[in-house]
C-alpha cells in the first residue's frame, strides 16, 4: 500500500514537471553515448531519467543558476549504468549539489608530496558514504572518449559508480556482485589489472586508463567505469577481462 502510494506520487511529480520527449532530446543530444541507445531502452533511459529527477534533490552550489536541461543531461547520465539494474540502486543518494566549476573541499587531503593541507582542495566531483553527490558542470561539459589527457571522462558516471561501490563494505573497488557473478574472480582479475597499469605506469607505458585510476581500487573501479561507457571498444581490446565483468555488473555490452 505504501509503495503504491510512493509510485503515485511519483508519477504526479513527474507529470507536474511537464518534462517533454522533445526537450529530453534536446537535453541529451550532444552526448555520443546515446547513439547506443535507441528503440526500447532509449525510451527506458529518458521514463528513468524523469523518475531520477522526481526522487533526488538537485541543489545548486555557490548559488549556481541550473537549467532543466542541465538536470535531464545529468540525470541521464546518471541513469546510464544502472539502465538494467533499475533506479532502486541510487536509492542511498538522495541530493546532488551542482557547482558551476570545481568546488573546494570543507576537508583536509594529504598531496603526492606527502604534504598535509589544512585548507580543502579544488575538486570536479565528490561521493559521500553517507550524504550527497556533488558535481561540477563545467567538467560534465568535457565529458568524451578522448576528454582528459587523451583518455574517457565522465564525472557523472565516475561519481555514481562511487555511489554502487559505496553498497558494499564502503568504497573499495568491490560493489555487490549479482548471483552469477564470483566475488573470487572479480578481486583477481581486478588486483592483477591494477598491478599490471601501476607496473606500466612506473615504467612509463602508454596507460589505456587516466593514471587517476592508480589512486587506490575506488578510484580504479570508477575510472574504469566511466572508461567501459564512454569508450567501450578500447577497453574490450585493452583490458578484456575487466570489460567481461563489467559486462556482468552492469549488464550491458556497449562494445559491438
Amino acid at each position: 500500500m505504501f509503495k503504491q502510494l510512493n509510485n503515485w506520487l511519483e508519477k504526479r511529480q513527474i507529470k507536474a514537471m511537464e518534462f517533454t520527449i522533445e526537450q529530453w532530446e534536446s537535453a541529451i543530444a550532444d552526448w555520443h553515448v546515446m547513439n547506443r541507445y535507441q528503440g526500447a531502452e532509449r525510451d527506458t533511459l529518458r521514463d528513468m531519467s524523469f523518475h531520477f529527477l522526481a526522487r533526488k534533490g538537485v541543489t545548486p552550489g555557490a548559488g549556481f543558476q541550473f537549467t532543466e536541461a542541465m538536470c535531464l543531461k545529468l540525470a541521464t547520465m546518471a541513469c546510464v549504468p544502472i539502465l538494467h539494474l533499475g533506479l532502486d540502486w541510487y536509492d542511498h543518494c538522495k541530493t546532488i549539489i551542482l557547482y558551476e566549476g570545481d568546488f573546494i573541499t570543507n576537508h583536509p587531503y594529504q598531496s603526492e608530496d606527502g604534504v598535509v593541507h589544512a585548507e580543502g582542495r579544488g575538486l570536479s566531483g565528490e561521493a559521500w558514504q553517507r550524504g550527497p553527490l556533488i558535481l561540477s558542470w563545467e567538467s560534465i561539459l568535457e565529458t568524451g572518449a578522448h576528454a582528459r589527457h587523451g583518455k574517457a571522462s565522465n564525472v557523472v558516471i565516475h561519481e555514481f559508480a562511487h555511489k554502487l561501490d559505496m553498497l558494499r563494505d564502503g568504497a573499495n573497488g568491490a560493489p555487490p556482485m549479482h548471483p552469477d557473478m564470483k566475488p573470487g574472480e572479480w578481486h583477481d582479475i581486478f588486483t592483477a589489472a591494477f598491478q599490471r597499469l601501476q607496473n606500466d605506469w612506473q615504467h612509463h607505458k602508454h596507460l589505456p586508463l587516466d593514471e587517476y585510476a592508480l589512486t587506490n581500487p575506488a578510484e580504479f573501479f570508477a575510472v574504469c567505469s566511466e572508461t567501459f561507457f564512454e569508450d567501450p571498444k578500447m577497453m574490450k581490446k585493452e583490458m578484456p577481462d575487466v570489460y567481461r565483468l563489467l559486462c556482468q555488473f552492469y549488464r550491458q555490452q556497449p562494445a559491438p
